[in-house]
């Protein structure tokens, strides 16, 4: 366990859902649009999906986002500059939803390294 259950039973939550369903993470990962270690990251508490992931993860275990969201932790304020930046790319009207998963994920393991 780490020092932030939260963080593990949100990502252990997700993991359950998705051996439920009998889908492994590689599946998983193609279906929501993000990579299979970052997914792997998510089930073991190592980061902080957007709420666009969280939503395409839910939609793809077939069950509500709201239900999803429930087992999230809330989000430490260090992480304010990071939403700035993640808010802009959900915003912008010419990028796809793999496309803004895509750089999300780039940017917040730039935003990783530094730490």
């Amino acid at each position: 366990m780490t020092d932030s259950d939260d963080d593990s039973t949100f990502g252990q939550f997700i993991r359950h859902q998705r051996e439920m369903q009998d889908l492994t993470m590689r599946q998983l990962a193609d279906l929501v649009g993000i990579s299979n270690p970052y997914l792997s990251q998510i089930e073991r508490g190592l980061r902080e999906p957007s709420e666009k992931v969280v939503e395409a993860i839910a939609d793809n275990l077939e069950m509500s986002a709201e239900t999803l969201k429930h087992y999230r932790p809330r989000p430490a304020a260090a992480e304010s500059e990071e939403s700035a930046v993640v808010a802009a790319i959900r915003a912008d009207p010419g990028l796809g939803a793999k496309e803004r998963a895509a750089l999300i994920e780039v940017y917040e393991a730039f935003v990783a390294r530094k730490h």
